[in-house]
């Protein structure tokens, strides 16, 4: 049953009326608690909308909430400014820049390795402790000695199936790689400071600041009994788009297709972590994990996406040059990654166009958001941006669907916002 009480504030341009619509009908409806969507088009902002299904009465544009693997985009295009300015080749061994990183037999990996989650460091035998996630402590080579010596393990299968989501500890090795080529010798959240969230404007943040803890909105984590509950009612009175059936299969053809993961029995990434809703606590979100802990408003992100959109620059501003643009989105492959994903040489997903031979994930995955690139994060939120109709897009919710693991929530958007502007 649709809320009619919640109250969507911002504004929309003239034609996008029918994606606030939505937006109000999914905020009423959906399991959500806090959300803002933010679109641009053509380089000005069409989409500007936010609000609380939960009496927030203080919640604003100018909150920030973790995104997740959305920030994974951030590490991408911190290697592209590289790239860009003629620092290195994605097909150049990480060893070559960071000679150590060659122990536990790793010394022909590549960089474009590394961002097509093909590095085989899918997990870490050893959890992080949140002192070492501080950028001094990061520059003191805290995480960079647990990777040097740390061993290789693949997929079952070769090299046809080498492919596997590093969730967390792809940004933990970009950080390394990308601080060591880096002529000022930055991490990667210096980088977002001083190359995007400068010069843009944007909320935008990987290691946050004393100043801005109070602007974190936590996030929420439904339990289980709740969507065992939520999935057993009809599709209009239900707040999770599948239900029980359609859950368990789903679930069950991902598990099925990731049965061979190499994370099994790994230790937790970050020492004590417990749930996800953690990463919102400061002794995490101060520090650095690239892949996995941007704390980001819509606005922010949809900004930046915008930039990618335009090819790198923004009102007269080159953010990414034409070569670093180019490098980031050039050789798309796809792979088999527990379920089909196309991944570039620059590390952002492609989601590229169907075709009769896409299985059931293939097409959940990419079908409504085909042309975009970028990637989404754990539980909900959406960070893509789409050149050929320069789309840049940006959606944060703070209420983690955890059974929404193809952000279906946030595709519904895109997929409404396509159809606009086609």
């Amino acid at each position: 049953m649709i809320d009619q009480n919640i109250r969507v504030e911002g504004s929309v341009a003239a034609g996008f009326e029918s994606v606030r619509d939505l937006f109000a009908t999914n905020m009423g409806r959906l399991i959500e608690a806090n959300s803002q969507l933010c679109v641009y088009v053509g380089g000005v902002r069409v989409v500007d909308l936010w609000a609380s299904a939960v009496g927030n009465e203080e919640y604003s544009p100018d909150n920030i909430t973790n995104v997740f693997s959305s920030t994974k985009n951030f590490e991408a295009i911190a290697m592209a400014w590289l790239y860009g300015q003629g620092l290195f080749e994605y097909g150049d061994p990480v060893a070559a820049y960071w000679p150590e990183f060659a122990g536990g037999d790793k010394a022909a990996t590549t960089i474009a390795d590394v961002l097509r989650h093909e590095a085989g460091l899918a997990a870490f035998n050893h959890s992080i402790s949140t002192s070492d996630l501080r950028r001094d402590r990061i520059k003191e080579n805290s995480i960079g000695r647990v990777i040097e010596n740390h061993p290789q393990a693949f997929r079952k299968g070769g090299g046809e199936f080498r492919r596997e989501y590093h969730a967390i500890t792809r940004g933990w090795i970009v950080n390394e790689i990308f601080r060591r080529i880096d002529p000022a010798k930055r991490t990667i959240g210096e980088f977002m400071e001083g190359q995007l969230a400068a010069p843009l404007d944007a909320d935008v943040i990987c290691g946050v600041r004393d100043s801005d803890l109070n602007r974190i909105v936590p996030l929420t984590m439904p339990g289980v009994g709740f969507y065992v509950r939520e999935s057993f009612k009809s599709k209009g009175r239900r707040r999770i788009e599948l239900n029980a059936l359609e859950g368990l299969a789903l679930g069950a053809r991902l598990m099925r297709q990731m049965r061979d993961r190499t994370t099994r029995g790994m230790p937790a990434s970050i020492l004590d972590m417990g749930d996800f809703t953690n990463f919102s606590k400061a002794d995490i979100a101060q520090g650095e994990v690239p892949s996995a802990n941007g704390h980001c408003s819509a606005r922010g992100l949809a900004k930046v996406a915008a930039v990618m959109a335009r090819g790198g620059t923004w009102q007269g501003q080159e953010i990414l040059n034409e070569k670093g643009c180019q490098g980031l989105h050039s050789e798309p492959v796809k792979a088999d990654m527990g379920f089909v994903t196309t991944f570039t040489q620059g590390g952002v997903a492609y989601f590229h166009p169907l075709s009769d031979e896409s299985d059931s994930l293939e097409r959940s995955l990419n079908e409504g958001r085909e042309g975009f690139f970028g990637w989404m994060g754990a539980g909900g939120s959406v960070f893509q941006w789409h050149p050929e109709y320069d789309i840049g897009f940006g959606y944060v919710p703070t209420s983690m669907a955890m059974v929404d693991m193809l952000n279906t929530r946030g595709k519904a958007y895109q997929t409404e916002v396509l159809r606009v502007v086609r």
